[in-house]
């Protein structure tokens, strides 16, 4: 078999040294914010301070997906170069990149039949897609094939676990997550709702805590409780321009676990406007993503 390289979408949220460093070919979504079009290039085009302040000013963010001809491009370009790919994707049940996408390895493929693409959907997003991408590349460093790279994947999503909370319910409501009476009423209650992501890579609700203190504590208290073999791996906390308080959930982690690294990132704007500032992501391998709630009173 031909060569093949690791490829993603601008979902992953990785810092973009890594990117560069490297050299991870990407497709960019968009995101149309103060009266402009911006690519979603890792705080290039816009920088994450700017995106979050913003938002807090009342700017509505609207992001839109990849066109079928820009993955056609990369796919080609790639292609041409003699390398087969693996797409590692933004999970289908937040965004409709992974249709795009397989319009494009269609038209490609009948166009050259001996091609491989392998669209991989990760079922979550940001540095949850992000260390995916980064497992992917050392395993191919350490000399696994295509096969066993997409294989692996595939078999970790069911205990590749995502959890994440938001500091302003009105983000949610904006995206339809939640009703505007729920928004309401758990504004006024300092209600921070604790959110995951399931079998189909959807958001589901699955606590609703008192205080932001509080919502962390729960968020490091499912980490120590569910992380398997902790010391092999590493695990990712992500943020809306909430920096502080990402760190503050990592060293919580640090006291009770062995991890062994954590990369802590921004959220970047086309996830970001969906959980707004102050949202608090965190990811990494353990108990079956569906069993969420072990030992753990509201």
């Amino acid at each position: 078999m031909k060569d093949f390289i690791i490829m993603t979408d601008s979902c992953c949220d990785l810092p973009r040294q890594y990117i560069e460093e490297k050299a991870i070919p990407f497709v960019s979504l968009t995101c149309s914010f103060m009266g402009k079009e911006f690519y979603d290039d890792f705080g290039e085009s816009l920088s994450y301070k700017e995106f979050y302040e913003g938002m807090r000013s009342g700017e509505i963010p609207k992001t839109s997906q990849p066109s079928p001809d820009a993955f056609y491009k990369i796919f080609k370009d790639l292609l041409i170069q003699t390398k087969n790919i693996i797409y590692v994707c933004v999970s289908t049940g937040l965004s409709g990149t992974l249709n795009s996408a397989n319009i494009a390895k269609n038209m490609i493929l009948e166009e050259l039949n001996d091609a491989n693409i392998a669209i991989v959907d990760t079922l979550t997003a940001s540095l949850g897609q992000g260390i995916l991408v980064l497992k992917a590349l050392e395993m191919k460093k350490s000399g696994s094939t295509y096969g066993d790279i997409v294989k692996y994947l595939e078999d970790i999503r069911p205990n590749f676990n995502t959890y994440m909370t938001v500091n302003d319910l009105n983000y949610l409501k904006k995206g339809g997550r939640i009703s505007t009476a729920a928004a309401m009423i758990g504004t006024i209650l300092h209600i921070k709702p604790l959110l995951t992501l399931n079998d189909e890579g959807k958001v589901n609700a699955i606590l609703k805590v008192k205080g932001r203190k509080n919502v962390i504590s729960k968020l490091a208290e499912l980490v120590i409780k569910k992380i398997e073999d902790p010391e092999d791996q590493i695990i990712a906390i992500c943020h809306g321009d909430a920096e502080e308080e990402a760190f503050s959930l990592k060293e919580l982690i640090l006291k009770e676990t062995k991890i062994k690294d954590v990369l802590v990132n921004h959220i970047g704007p086309v996830v970001g406007a969906y959980g707004g500032p102050g949202a608090l992501a965190i990811f990494f391998v353990g108990k079956h993503r569906q069993n969420h709630l072990i030992d753990l009173p509201i």
